[in-house]
C-alpha cells in the first residue's frame, strides 16, 4: 500500500501536517496579541516560516526515534518509516535540513532570541520528550508538553524580541494555556489506544495507573485548564468577549471530561480528544478577534 502512495506524501506524513498546523496557529495568534496592529511584515512571515520547519523537523525526528513502537502500534503502523517506505537515513537527512533551514531563517530575518527559544523547543520535544521522558515516566506528556507548548512564545518572541517583562509575562500566558491543555488533550487518546501503548511498552498513564485514574487527572486538568483559561483576562490581556468564549468552551470541556468518568461506550475517549482540538482552536480564535475588536471602526 505505501508503495501506491506519492513521495512527496511520505515527506509530508513526517512533518504531522495538522499537528504542527495547529501548533502554528497559536504562534500565529501569540504575534498578533505582541503588537497592537498588524505584525511586522518581515518577522511575521519569516517567524512563522520558521517556526514551522522546525516544528516538522522535530516531528521527523521523532518519527525516527519511534520507529521500532511505530511499527506495533495500530494508530501510526502507516507511517512511512514503519511501513519501509522511507529509509533511516532519508528521514535524518530530511529532518537535520529542515531544522538548519529552520534556523537560518529565524536568525537571518527575525531574531536571535526567536532562534534560540525555537531551537529549545525542538530539543525538548525531539529528543528529551521523544529519546527520554516518553520511555521513562508516566508523567512524560506532562513534562515534555512545556516544549510542545512554546509555539505562543515563538510567535510573540518573532515579533517584539522580548524585550521587557511585560513581553515574557504575556506570552508565557499563552504557554501556560497550552501546557495545562495538553494532558487532558493527550491522555483521552491513550485511554482509547491503551492497548497500544501497552504492546510497544510505552508507560503511558492509562497503562501504568488504570483507566479510571487516568480519568480523574483528565478532570482534574480540566478544571485547572479552565480557571488558566480566565488568567488573560485577569491580566489585562483580554476582555469580556474572550471571557465569555472560554467560560463556553471551558464548561463544554468539562462537560465532557466529567462524561468521560462514566462513558457511555470505548470511543467516548476519542470524542474528547476531539473537542479537546476544537477547543484549543477556537480558544486562541477568540482571544485573537477580542484583541482586534478595539481595532474595529464602530458604524
Amino acid at each position: 500500500m505505501s508503495a501506491a502512495i506519492p513521495l512527496w506524501r511520505q515527506y509530508l506524513e513526517l512533518t504531522k501536517p495538522r499537528v504542527v498546523a495547529l501548533l502554528v496557529f497559536t504562534a500565529l495568534v501569540g504575534m498578533f496579541l505582541a503588537v497592537p496592529g498588524l505584525p511586522p511584515l518581515q518577522e511575521g512571515v519569516a517567524g512563522l516560516l520558521g517556526i514551522w520547519l522546525a516544528s516538522s523537523s522535530a516531528a521527523a525526528i521523532n518519527h525516527l526515534i519511534d520507529q521500532r513502537i511505530d511499527k506495533v502500534m495500530v494508530r501510526t503502523a502507516h507511517r512511512p518509516l514503519a511501513t519501509g517506505a522511507l529509509r533511516p537515513i532519508q528521514v535524518l537527512v530530511f529532518a537535520l535540513v529542515l531544522g538548519i533551514v529552520s534556523m537560518a531563517i529565524l536568525l537571518a530575518w527575525v531574531n536571535t532570541v526567536t532562534a534560540v527559544l525555537t531551537f529549545a523547543s525542538l530539543i525538548g520535544y525531539a529528543v528529551i520528550y521523544t529519546g527520554f521522558l516518553k520511555r521513562a515516566t508516566p508523567q512524560n506528556i506532562v513534562i515534555g508538553g512545556i516544549a510542545g507548548a512554546a509555539p505562543p512564545l515563538l510567535g510573540w518572541a518573532a515579533v517584539t524580541g522580548m524585550r521587557g517583562p511585560w513581553d515574557w509575562q504575556h506570552a508565557l500566558l499563552l504557554v501556560l494555556i497550552v501546557f495545562v491543555w495538553t494532558p487532558p488533550h493527550f491522555w483521552a487518546l491513550a485511554i482509547f489506544r491503551r492497548q497500544d501503548y501497552a504492546r510497544a511498552l510505552i508507560p503511558m498513564l492509562p497503562v501504568t495507573h488504570g483507566v479510571t485514574y487516568t480519568r480523574w487527572q483528565i478532570l482534574f486538568y480540566t478544571v485547572l485548564l479552565v480557571e488558566v483559561s480566565i488568567l488573560p483576562v485577569l491580566f489585562g490581556m483580554s476582555g469580556l468577549f474572550y471571557l465569555g468564549g472560554a467560560l463556553v468552551l471551558g464548561s463544554v470541556f468539562l462537560w465532557y471530561a466529567w462524561r468521560l468518568l462514566d462513558p457511555p461506550d470505548e470511543f467516548f475517549a476519542m470524542r474528547v480528544f476531539n473537542w479537546s482540538i476544537v477547543y484549543l482552536m477556537a480558544l486562541f480564535a477568540f482571544l485573537l478577534v477580542d484583541h482586534w475588536l478595539p481595532l474595529v471602526p464602530l458604524p
